[in-house]
C-alpha cells in the first residue's frame, strides 16, 4: 500500500509487517507527523470512536455464537442483534439499526438474497455476505454484489488446511471496512438485458474507448456501471480487473446475461466492436493497435506478476491511439495502478472519472489517482455509467 503525509506529501510505501503492533498508525519520515493508513483497523473504529453495531443473520445457532465470540474479543464491534432468518432480521432492523449486517444466503422461512433485496429497498445498511456459497468467481457472490452487498467472504474451514486464524482476521476486516462505505454507495440495482441476443454490428464504427480500472472492491462497483450502459453509444468499454483470469471470464458471462452491452474476456487480436465491453485480468497487459483501419487489442501475460501496472498500460496505450477520444474511470481497488494512466489521459485532452473515495471499499488507487491529477467527475459508482453518457454527450429520447 502506497500512501502520502498530507503535511509534507513523503510518499510511504507500507506493508502490513510494517503496521505490525502500530495500530494502524505511523510516522511521517519527511516532517514527523503521525499518519493513520486508511483501511487499517484504527481508521475505522478507535478507542473515541462508537463502536460498530453488528447484526449477525444466520440460522445456525453455532455459527452465530462462533461469530458473535470473535467480535466480542474484538472490542471495536457491538454484536447488538441476531437473526435466524431473513424475516426476524428484517423485523429487528427498525429497533436495532446497526451499520453492519453479516447475512448467510441458505435460510429457512426468507433466504439470504430475497433478505437482501429487501434491505436495501426499506433498510439500506451495509452488508456482508457470509456464506458458504459466496466464494469468488460463484454466480450467488455476483447475484449478492447486484443487489447491493458491500463485500463478500466464506465461512471459515479447516478443510485443506486452510488457516482459520487468517479467516477469522478478514472477516474481521471486511466488516469494518464495510463500516466505513457511504450510504450512498447501497442501492438495489435493476440490470439491463439486450432486447435480443444478436451481437453488436461490425459495421458499428467505435468512435470512442472508455477504460475502467478496478482491483479490490471493483466487482461490486462494476456491477454498477456496466449493466447500466446503453447499447447503442459507438464505444467500445475496456476493463482491467485484478482478480484470477479464470473468476474475470465468470464474470464476463454473468454480466454478459445482465447488461444492455455485450460483455466478453479479452483475446489476443480480437477487432474491437463498438457496444462491447472486454474484460482482461490484472495479470494480462492489454494494449490497443491499428490494424487494416481497423483497431485491435494486444493480451498478453504481464512481464511482472508481482507488480501492479495493467491498468496504466491499457490507459497509457488508448490515449496515445485516441488521444481525446479516450475516457479513463479509475474504481476501488489498492495500491496506485492507474493514477499515471489517468493523468496523461487528461492531458492529452481526454475525460477521466473517479469513484467517489467514500463509496470504495478500498480507496487507494482513487486517491493516488487524484493526487496525480484532477478529474473531470468526481461521483460513486452509481452515478458513473452517467457520467460516461455526459463526457460522450450521450442524450435520452
Amino acid at each position: 500500500m502506497i500512501i502520502f503525509c498530507e503535511e509534507c506529501g513523503t510518499q510511504h510505501d507500507v506493508s502490513d509487517d510494517c503496521l505490525a503492533g502500530k495500530n494502524g498508525r505511523l510516522t511521517c519520515e519527511g516532517c514527523h507527523e503521525t499518519l493513520t493508513v486508511p483501511g487499517s483497523a484504527s481508521s475505522i473504529a478507535g478507542p473515541s470512536q462508537k463502536p460498530i453495531r453488528l447484526l449477525i443473520v444466520d440460522d445456525s445457532r453455532l455459527i452465530r455464537a462462533a461469530v458473535r465470540r470473535l467480535f466480542e474479543t474484538d472490542g471495536q464491534v457491538q454484536v447488538v442483534g441476531e437473526a435466524a432468518n431473513g424475516r426476524e432480521a428484517l423485523d429487528l432492523l427498525p429497533s436495532l439499526k446497526p451499520d453492519v449486517i453479516t447475512l448467510d444466503i441458505n435460510m429457512p422461512v426468507m433466504d439470504g438474497l430475497s433478505t437482501l433485496k429487501h434491505i436495501m429497498i426499506k433498510h439500506p445498511t451495509p452488508t456482508v455476505m457470509f456464506s458458504a456459497l459466496t466464494r469468488e468467481g460463484a454466480t450467488e457472490t455476483f447475484d449478492a454484489l447486484r443487489f447491493g452487498a458491500i463485500d463478500f467472504m466464506l465461512k471459515p474451514s479447516q478443510s485443506k488446511g486452510d488457516d482459520v486464524a487468517e479467516q477469522e482476521r478478514l472477516i474481521l476486516q471486511k466488516v469494518k471496512i464495510a463500516a466505513g462505505v457511504e450510504m450512498g454507495a447501497i442501492r438495489l440495482l435493476r440490470t439491463g438485458h439486450r432486447k435480443s441476443q444478436v451481437q453488436p454490428s461490425d459495421a458499428i464504427d467505435t468512435e470512442g474507448i472508455v477504460v475502467l480500472g478496478a482491483s479490490e472492491g471493483g466487482y461490486g462497483a462494476l456491477l454498477k456501471i456496466i449493466p447500466q450502459l446503453p447499447s447503442d453509444l459507438p464505444l467500445t468499454y475496456m476493463v482491467i480487473l485484478y482478480a484470477a483470469p479464470a473468476h474475470v471470464a465468470a464474470f464476463a458471462d454473468y454480466l454478459n446475461v445482465n447488461s444492455a452491452i455485450a460483455v466478453q474476456r479479452a483475446h489476443h487480436e480480437a477487432p474491437l466492436q463498438a457496444g462491447t465491453c472486454y474484460l482482461a485480468s490484472g495479470s494480462e497487459y492489454v494494449s490497443l493497435c491499428a490494424r487494416d483501419g481497423r483497431m485491435a487489442m494486444q493480451v498478453n501475460p504481464s512481464p511482472f506478476p508481482e507488480r501492479r501496472g495493467a491498468i496504466n498500460m491499457l490507459m497509457l496505450s488508448a490515449s496515445e491511439l485516441l488521444q481525446s477520444q479516450t475516457i479513463g474511470v479509475v474504481l476501488s481497488g489498492k495500491g496506485n495502478d492507474g493514477a499515471e494512466g489517468a493523468a496523461e489521459i487528461r492531458r492529452v485532452g481526454g475525460t477521466v472519472i473517479m469513484q467517489e473515495p467514500g463509496t470504495c471499499l478500498f480507496q487507494e488507487m482513487v486517491q493516488a489517482a487524484l493526487r496525480a491529477g484532477n478529474a473531470d467527475h468526481v461521483c460513486s459508482d452509481l452515478e458513473i455509467a452517467s457520467a460516461i453518457k455526459t463526457a460522450f454527450g450521450y442524450q435520452t429520447n
